[in-house]
């Protein structure tokens, strides 16, 4: 009775049509309108027609995890689509390692950042990749309880910490360390286990400590709960940690799309290292729209203090390598020696060695 007295009043006296049909055909055309604008505004529509791009003009897919090693991977990403030329590439987040080595092997990445140790290891085992740059340097650390009964290196016998992974330099630091204080390699119970999951599981008490990348040996400072016990370059001078990787069968037919590639993530890292204000601004957008972090985490990562990574002079050198292939083959993860040549491509890198920052600047929609 309600309704009808409404609609016999004014505006609606008078003759206004609450057709069922029309109000259905409104519905629909009102749905089919927000749909549309969801789908214009939010939808990479790059990235969901690129399967139906001919193979040469595709872009790229490059596989990353939240690591501040990897962080030039979305930097280049968020940079470029305000640059004349736009995005160079598809990013993809992961969450580990093992979930990127497969999509590596099948195809459905090109190019990813994954661990020096894991990169050398596939390419032993005949996987087509070659290293063709590095992530950064240092920004790895070991991390204990703030409060708990590890004071030294030595404390850790007989305890258990978390590594990323079997292949992963961090692995080789806790064994560089073991070393330098006298240990035998079961002394220390190593863990594998996914980086996000490393903070969580210190504070809970699952585990005694963790070695990992940054942001999070950061986050367990920010949190109260955890302690840096030593910085990967105590024990590993000019220490890299990920690397870049690219599919063989893209090099050899698409060359000059791996320059690009490799000239972008150069030219944010020199971006990233010219001052405190770009690591504040990566950190914000980067926190927001790619790792799904808390920027305040990132800056605390990416400033406190400024060399706790470094992106630059991140040309792949075979000393460095070489020191990972020998620690791999004496830790048991590798059973043949291979060389330098064999899994880098350096031609990239050598180009890359004369590309300036991005000209960007935060708050400008405008790159070059």
């Amino acid at each position: 009775m309600l309704f009808a007295a409404w609609k016999n009043s004014a505006p609606f006296a008078g003759g206004f049509d609450l057709n069922p049909k029309k109000v259905a055909l409104f519905a629909v055309a009102w749905l089919l309108l927000i749909t549309g604008l969801h789908a214009w505004l939010n939808v990479n529509w790059i990235a969901v027609l690129n399967d139906f791009r001919p193979p040469a003009q595709r872009r790229i897919t490059v596989a990353y995890i939240p690591v501040t090693c990897q962080l030039t991977c979305p930097v280049t990403d968020y940079i470029s689509k305000f640059s004349e030329n736009g995005e160079l590439f598809l990013p993809r987040l992961f969450q580990g390692f093992p979930e990127i080595k497969e999509a590596l092997i099948s195809n459905k990445v090109q190019a990813a950042f994954i661990v020096a140790p894991l990169a050398i290891a596939l390419a032993s085992q005949g996987v087509p990749i070659k290293v063709v740059y590095l992530g950064h340097r240092y920004g790895s650390a070991l991390v204990v309880k703030k409060n708990g009964p590890v004071h030294t290196f030595a404390d850790l016998r007989g305890r258990t910490i978390a590594i990323p992974s079997r292949f992963s330099d961090e692995r080789l630091i806790v064994f560089r360390a073991m070393k330098v204080w006298g240990m035998k390699p079961g002394d220390i119970r190593m863990v594998e286990m996914a980086p996000p999951d490393v903070s969580g599981a210190l504070a809970a008490g699952a585990i005694d400590g963790f070695v990992m990348g940054e942001p999070f040996p950061s986050q367990a400072e920010m949190g109260g709960f955890g302690r840096i016990l030593f910085q990967a370059r105590d024990y590993w001078p000019d220490y890299m940690s990920c690397i870049l990787v690219v599919r063989q069968d893209l090099i050899d037919k698409r060359p000059e799309t791996v320059q690009i590639l490799v000239d972008g993530i150069a030219r944010s890292g020199l971006w990233l290292d010219k001052g405190k204000p770009y690591r504040e601004d990566a950190a914000d957008f980067v926190g927001r729209y790619y790792y799904n972090q808390k920027p305040a985490l990132l800056r605390w990562a990416l400033t406190k203090p400024m060399d706790r990574v470094v992106y630059t002079q991140l040309a792949p050198r075979k000393a460095d390598f070489d020191m990972v292939r020998d620690l791999m083959i004496e830790t048991g993860v590798l059973n043949k020696k291979i060389e330098f040549s064999q899994y880098t491509d350096t031609r990239f890198s050598d180009k890359a060695s004369y590309q300036t920052a991005w000209k960007y600047e935060p708050g400008i929609a405008a790159a070059k």
